[in-house]
């Protein structure tokens, strides 16, 4: 199976403006995350999905593979299927997000792996468990509940499950009650391409989760299950932290 690692990348980002860019650890943001995501093992390309032409600039500037999109884009999503579409002989591609430069090579070939285990499935992706009552009644903090099977029931901003009589037990409980979903997918490409042709769904546009018009029409996402997650960049309090690991 031939894989794609496709970064979009924007840069005009609402809570932390040009992060992409940001450079105090002596490299920018966007050559941290391209520099993980070489690192995965199943993956044979690595490409930045860019709107810009800096972030094109950037790229090339450290070696990095580019390629500049319509920056007209509504998702990194469509952004990601641009991409993909010019690709030949793929079998799966991974949208992996710009600001995740402490993304493993591990888990992102978990997630791949996920995807590979049956050949019927289209999309898949990953979560990990939730042991802190914050993170569960934060809205930020995307939850998943997934069958048995590892099937995708529902993503939501609210607790799921909600505890109808809440107990601290729950957040130590095995296996786990809850689970955060780590927003990088795997795609095979040709459901890639209908997914962007999709007209957004009713709860999708109620929980801001583009997720849900795949739950929605009906194709199944599988949840691959990781211990830990990476941190995500999206404040400047996150990048502050992200650079005080990488200079200790």
């Amino acid at each position: 199976m031939k894989t794609a690692i496709v970064i979009p990348a924007r840069l005009k980002s609402t809570r932390l403006p040009r992060k992409l860019l940001l450079n105090e650890t002596g490299k920018t943001l966007i050559q941290h995350t391209y520099e993980a995501a070489c690192q995965s093992k199943l993956a044979s390309t690595v490409i930045v999905a860019a709107d810009d032409d800096e972030i094109v600039a950037c790229v090339r500037g450290f070696g990095g593979n580019v390629r500049l999109t319509d920056p007209a884009h509504k998702s990194g999503t469509c952004r990601v299927a641009e991409v993909a579409k010019d690709l030949d002989g793929f079998d799966v591609i991974v949208n992996v997000q710009g600001d995740e430069p402490e993304l493993s090579g591990q888990t992102i070939d978990h997630a791949i792996n996920t995807l590979l285990r049956t050949p019927k499935t289209l999309v898949s992706t990953l979560a990990t468990p939730v042991r802190e009552k914050a993170a569960v009644f934060d809205p930020s903090v995307v939850k998943v509940v997934f069958d048995q099977a590892h099937r995708a029931l529902y993503f939501s901003r609210s607790p799921i499950p909600f505890a109808r009589e809440w107990n601290d037990d729950l957040l130590q409980s095995d296996p786990p009650t809850f689970f955060q979903h780590i927003g990088l997918y795997v795609f095979r490409p040709k459901y890639l391409q209908r997914l962007v042709s999709l007209p957004m769904a009713k709860i999708e546009m109620v929980e801001s989760l583009e997720q849900l018009r795949i739950l929605n029409e009906g194709t199944t996402i599988l949840v691959g299950i990781v211990e830990h997650r990476s941190a995500g960049i999206d404040t400047p309090e996150d990048y502050a932290a992200f650079v005080r690991r990488q200079l200790n």
